[in-house]
């Protein structure tokens, strides 16, 4: 595997969510349907959430369902475990954003929720404190709705460039939510694909379907103790 340097990885992590604003309609659409399916099943099936940006949704592959959360599906349903998987990724979405659309999704049953948000604040430069308020916000309003569901956090990071202080801020942003909220921590969810063209699309932001893959390995390492 070639070498990857670290502010590679760092600036494809903070920049993949940042392409892709136009797509919120058809991803709005797409949650929709996703969540209708999900209450047809939810009566035999516990219910694992994908909440994110534009890596959650797939943005730019020829299915959506090549983004890892729909590689996750295919391995859950693989060894026939009692859970069914739903991506409510955004495009484009903000930490703020996702704190305001949470409530609707939470309408339906969930047991698992996996949490992948604040890129797009990075590449904002928005205050850290506002980005950890906001996730905090979105999982006060999971553990109030459904306490006794599980939660996984996905690190992400911003590139050098952002400074030293707030790159460190950050990053700490999210074992800090974590261990705050006794979550499972996938450390960084771009490890061994961010800044590796092969595994990358055109646009060197957003994973190929066989970047997807190593993305899905990524979170199914943490996840896959939360699902027992």
């Amino acid at each position: 595997m070639n070498k990857v340097t670290l502010s590679g990885i760092l600036l494809a992590a903070l920049t993949m969510a940042g392409c892709g604003d136009g797509a919120k309609s058809s991803n709005n659409d797409q949650t929709q349907a996703a969540t209708e399916t999900a209450k047809t099943d939810s009566a035999s099936k516990k219910i694992v959430l994908f909440f994110g940006d534009s890596l959650t949704a797939g943005y730019g592959l020829d299915d959506p369902a090549d983004a890892f959360p729909g590689v996750i599906s295919r391995r859950v349903d693989s060894l026939k475990l009692p859970y069914k998987v739903i991506n409510a990724g955004l495009s484009g979405e903000t930490t703020a954003g996702g704190n305001g659309r949470i409530d609707w999704l939470l309408k339906q049953k969930v047991d698992v929720f996996v949490l992948e948000l604040g890129a797009n604040d990075g590449l904002r430069g928005i205050p850290v404190n506002e980005t950890a308020k906001n996730l905090q916000s979105i999982i006060n309003k999971v553990k109030t709705k459904y306490p006794d569901a599980k939660l996984v956090l996905l690190g992400m990071q911003v590139p050098p460039n952002m400074g030293a202080d707030y790159t460190g801020k950050f990053k700490n942003i999210f074992p800090d939510l974590a261990k705050k909220n006794n979550m499972a921590l996938v450390p960084f969810l771009l490890q061994g694909v961010g800044g590796v063209p092969s595994l990358n699309q055109g646009d060197g932001i957003h994973p190929t379907a066989q970047g997807a893959k190593i993305v899905a390995n990524n979170v199914w390492a943490v996840l896959q103790d939360e699902l027992k």
